[in-house]
Parts: structure tokens; C-alpha cells; sequence
């Protein structure tokens, strides 16, 4: 894969050349044309979610892929992937799943009904550490109340088995199930951001809940086993709980140490992840 590292340095100010040598340096469409980012997301903006990952399906032929965590509201997204590789005019989209080997047998169960439904073209990114191994090098960073500790497992359950996924199957943009509503972090994200030298593609980011349900109930999708004990959003078995009506949505999540686990953190110009 051709390499596009982010070599801009920039103050916290920003420099618009400093901005724009970066943009410059991300992967470009099919044509080989660098991709302007404000006229790319004024050409997003009209269309609905499933159109803009058609967008996304054309403009980087063979380099996008989606990522899932087969999640409360992860089939929607399964669903329209389905629906454009059923068209057969392109090829066939990626679903990068992230197995940090401690979710939920619910989930592991649901993943395996909505694959055998979706006939979806899944690739299954694992940490290099098996949880056994992890837990005699770095113990069980999850119980710590560290935030630290978190973000170390983070890094090496969820981040690093991502960024080499990425890698190894040369997408150029990616696009996730992220919504506005669920964080902070969220709210202030575009439908088309760079992500840790790469585009990332937000096509439910202006959807509800609601928008949510109705979009399964439409299709007759099924909903994840965890949602009917009062689950919105679930991740790793000890780091997800239902809501109780005081701590409810991704406040639930990472023992309220944080409502992230990086993958979606930019990672440009300094930021980290």
C-alpha cells in the first residue's frame, strides 16, 4: 500500500498551508485526484446515508470498507452494505470487525445471524496479545478505574488490530455507524473527516434514535439480543452495562472513564488518538 503520512506540524491555531499540505498527502480518489474536502462535504450533504456511502464506494473503488462492532444499531449500516454489493458494480465492501475477544456471547451469536443474512464480506481484526497473554503482561487494565490502564487497552484491543486492518487491506476511507448524539466528541464531527491518515466516512452521523428503529423495523432487521435488557449501546462485556435511567447511552460505557476508545479520534497534526 502506498504510504500517506501526516508530516504537517501546526499550532493549535492552525495554519491553513500547514491544513492543506496535509489534506494533500491523504489518499486520493480513483482518479488519482486529491479530494477537496469542503467541496467533498458539500456534495455529502444532500444525499441519505446510503447514498453517501455509495459515494464513498465510487470515489475510492476497491480502497473503502466499513467498520462494525455488531453493536445495538450496527445492522443498519450491515443492511445498506448488503444492499450495494448486491448491485454488483463495484467490488464487494470490507466489514472490519474489531473482535477484542471479551464481548458479550450475545454478541458474538448476533454477529454470526446478521453474516449468515447479509452475506457480508467479513474480516475479523484481533489484538496480537491474546487476552490470556494480556492479562499476565498488563492485568486486567479494565478494573484499575485508571484512565490510563484504559486507554493502554484501548490501544492494544481496539486501535492497533484497526490501524493494521487498514493497512493490510489498503482502504483508502472507511466509513462507521458513529451518531452526533452519542458524545461530545461526536457532536462536533463532519459526515467526512481525516482520521489518522485517512478518510473517515460519518453516514448516520444526523440520525436518531429513532431514525434507527424505524430504519429495522422497515426492513425487518434483527434487533441485538442485549437491546431488550435495556442495552443502548454495548461493547465489551466489563466495560458495558444497560441503561438505568441516571447513566443511560455511551455513559455507560468504559466504567464512565471515558466515552471513546479511540478509533474514531483523529490522530492528525499531533492529536493523538
Amino acid at each position: 500500500m502506498v504510504s500517506f503520512p501526516l508530516t504537517a506540524s501546526i499550532s493549535p491555531e492552525g495554519s491553513a498551508a500547514g491544513l492543506d499540505a496535509a489534506l494533500q498527502a491523504l489518499p486520493r480518489n480513483r482518479h488519482g485526484a486529491a479530494i477537496d474536502l469542503d467541496a467533498a462535504r458539500s456534495e455529502l450533504e444532500p444525499l441519505d446515508a446510503i447514498g453517501r456511502m455509495r459515494w464513498a464506494q465510487e470515489a475510492f473503488a476497491g480502497h473503502f470498507a466499513i467498520t462494525t462492532s455488531f453493536g445495538i444499531q450496527s445492522a443498519v449500516m450491515l443492511h445498506m452494505v448488503s444492499t450495494l454489493d448486491a448491485s454488483g458494480a463495484w467490488p464487494a465492501i470490507p466489514v472490519l470487525w474489531v473482535d477484542t475477544g471479551y464481548l458479550p456471547p450475545e454478541t458474538y451469536r448476533y454477529a454470526d445471524e446478521l453474516c449468515d443474512r447479509l452475506k457480508l464480506d467479513l474480516h475479523v481484526l484481533q489484538s496480537d496479545l491474546s487476552p490470556a497473554r494480556m492479562e499476565a503482561l498488563h492485568g486486567r487494565l479494565w478494573e484499575t478505574g485508571n484512565r490510563d490502564d484504559m486507554r493502554t487497552y484501548n490501544r492494544l484491543r481496539k486501535v492497533e488490530p484497526l490501524d493494521r486492518g487498514l493497512e493490510r487491506l489498503e482502504v483508502h476511507c472507511w466509513a462507521s455507524g458513529v451518531r452526533a448524539g452519542q458524545t461530545d466528541h461526536r457532536g462536533a464531527m463532519h459526515g467526512l473527516d481525516p482520521v489518522r491518515e485517512r478518510w473517515s466516512l460519518r453516514p448516520l452521523l444526523a440520525w436518531s434514535r429513532r431514525d434507527v428503529y424505524y430504519y429495522m423495523q422497515e426492513h425487518d432487521l434483527p434487533q441485538h439480543p442485549l437491546f431488550d435488557q435495556g442495552y443502548s449501546t454495548v461493547g465489551d462485556w466489563h466495560t458495558s452495562a444497560p441503561d438505568d435511567g441516571t447513566t443511560n447511552g455511551r455513559a455507560t460505557r468504559f466504567g464512565g472513564l471515558q466515552q471513546e476508545c479511540g478509533i474514531h479520534m483523529p490522530g492528525l497534526m499531533g492529536e493523538g488518538i
